[in-house]
């Protein structure tokens, strides 16, 4: 992912406006990789580095929100994409609040959404590898030597995906857990081993699940859901 300015990164990250992220930089409350910047115009890059802002000198009155969609196919995880239908279409809310990570447009399953920039880059930070799972389904029966290579990792964009782990449900689906999320990363993988995903769909994200969740609803998140989440990162 090409690199932006910390003080876009933290409008992106839900955290604050940019004009209130040069403030909080040169008020010494941002970190990036464990150092406090003070000085406009350092830059990020959102996939490798850690950036923290210490929320106990930030003093806001916006209630936290925290919400599990059902996303269908046909939606993009973003809050604006001109000629495209967005998640955030689906809410009608007043408040703002930003997808957390990625569900491409084809698609479906658990997209959690919030207002809470820490919780929303700590989920979608890398470093932090909170398990996502999904149930994917393929063109063709897929043998077990695939899921083997699946599992253990393969070759892509230049590394190597992380060990993730793989249940058979059927012939030609099965269940995939990962810690990473490179951009179309499952359909990636599955085309390494001579096939193609002709169904993905998430169903947790760490302690989150979408359960019965109908297409296109969503839900607030119970008080028991939002310590674990919140106490997990």
């Amino acid at each position: 992912m090409a690199e932006m300015r910390l003080q876009k990164f933290l409008s992106k990250a839900g955290i604050c406006s940019r004009r209130k992220g040069e403030a909080y930089i040169k008020a010494g409350w941002v970190k990036v990789n464990g150092q406090v910047v003070t000085k406009l115009g350092v830059k990020v890059d959102p996939e490798k580095d850690l950036v923290e802002v210490d929320r106990d000198a930030i003093e806001s009155d916006i209630a936290p929100i925290y919400i599990a969609l059902n996303k269908p196919k046909g939606y993009v995880s973003s809050c604006d994409q001109p000629g495209e239908k967005i998640v955030l279409d689906l809410l009608g809310l007043s408040e703002r609040v930003y997808p957390i990570g990625r569900l491409d447009k084809d698609s479906s399953g658990l997209l959690l959404l919030t207002n809470d920039g820490q919780l929303h880059h700590r989920l979608s930070h890398p470093s932090f590898q909170h398990e996502k799972e999904y149930v994917v389904t393929v063109a063709k029966p897929i043998p077990k030597g695939a899921l083997h290579k699946l599992a253990n990792g393969v070759p892509m964009m230049g590394t190597r995906t992380r060990p993730a782990r793989i249940e058979r449900i059927s012939a030609r689906r099965f269940r995939m857990v990962l810690k990473e999320g490179k951009n179309r990363q499952i359909r990636r993988m599955v085309r390494k081993v001579g096939n193609q995903v002709v169904g993905l769909k998430r169903i947790r994200i760490a302690n989150i699940k979408l359960g019965k969740l109908p297409l296109g609803s969503w839900r607030y998140l119970s008080q028991k859901e939002c310590e674990k989440l919140l106490n997990s990162v």
